[in-house]
């Protein structure tokens, strides 16, 4: 009797590799999304053989049929957003290198997701926050300087945390940031933000490598470049002991950075460049905290609000 697809080891489609590769080698994606495009396709490919058949031979009702079955098991709505968004390219380069004929993810809808409004900060929170830090302790001298420059250039935490030495020209003040995908940019500091990194460079940085050499602008305490989960408890810290009950995720301090600036008169475009989105929808989302704020102003302040 012929071993079942049911009951054979998973064996996963190699077309998925090679989809993969082309994306790593001409799109310049990060590692993690194209850990999420294997998670995803795998999942995929594994349904498909448990039904005996391959990731070439799907037509659209199978797709659907794999949507139903990941509702009925609780799947996020994100989580399918995310999965349709990996078989549209997977397919879409299988038509380019003519391996099928007919797209079958085509005329599926994506499923449609609230818009979820950015967690942010007011700026008198801000203020308190990076107050928090003791400048008298190298470690809290070193956050302070990180807060700072976070708040200062809106960077992503992986990009705050893999800075370097030679990445920072304090004399222009500038820092010379590593975006998603390889990207470079030039973002400015700030007079605040220049005068708090020069004061922890002065003593605090030193007595944190105690004498080892290291190229990584704000090593950990064992001389290393810290983790971005490592960042965020501290900042978790520091607004705990601040009072601060606004819920802080990762993104915060770059969603106050976007909003503050739109609240006092930037260039959608620019916070774009700043921020390093690729597409101005993406920073788009900040207009809508911007907005949401100035009501609140207007409806505490006006007389007739």
């Amino acid at each position: 009797m012929a071993e079942s697809a049911e009951s054979k080891p998973y064996q996963p489609d190699p077309l998925i590799d090679t989809f993969l590769d082309d994306l790593w080698s001409n799109r310049g994606l990060s590692d993690n999304t194209l850990a999420a495009y294997r998670t995803d396709l795998r999942h995929f490919d594994r349904y498909m053989q448990k039904l005996g058949g391959g990731l070439v031979q799907v037509s659209q009702q199978l797709i659907r049929d794999y949507l139903d079955v990941r509702f009925d098991k609780g799947f996020a709505r994100t989580s399918s957003a995310r999965l349709m968004s990996s078989l549209r390219r997977f397919y879409g380069f299988l038509i380019l290198k003519k391996l099928i004929q007919v797209d079958p993810i085509a005329r599926i809808k994506s499923p449609k997701l609230a818009r979820k409004l950015p967690d942010s900060l007011s700026e008198a929170d801000v203020d308190i926050l990076l107050n928090e830090p003791d400048l008298q302790e190298p470690i809290e001298c070193r956050d302070r300087a990180m807060l700072e420059l976070l708040y200062a250039t809106g960077l992503r935490v992986t990009e705050l945390v893999s800075l370097t030495m030679e990445q920072l020209s304090l004399r222009q003040g500038l820092v010379r940031v590593v975006g998603k995908g390889g990207k470079e940019r030039l973002v400015p500091l700030g007079e605040i933000a220049v005068n708090e990194v020069e004061h922890y460079l002065e003593g605090a940085r030193a007595e944190l490598l105690k004498g080892k050499l290291s190229d990584v602008l704000f090593p950990s305490r064992r001389g290393q470049m810290m983790t971005r989960q490592t960042f965020w408890h501290r900042i978790k810290l520091y607004a705990l002991r601040a009072g601060i009950v606004t819920h802080i995720s990762p993104h915060t301090m770059r969603h106050a950075f976007a909003t503050h600036l739109l609240n006092h008169g930037a260039d959608l475009r620019v916070v774009q460049l700043l921020l390093g989105h690729s597409d101005l929808s993406t920073t788009q989302i900040y207009t809508h905290v911007a907005k949401a704020r100035l009501s609140q102003l207007h409806s505490e302040h006006h007389p007739r609000g």
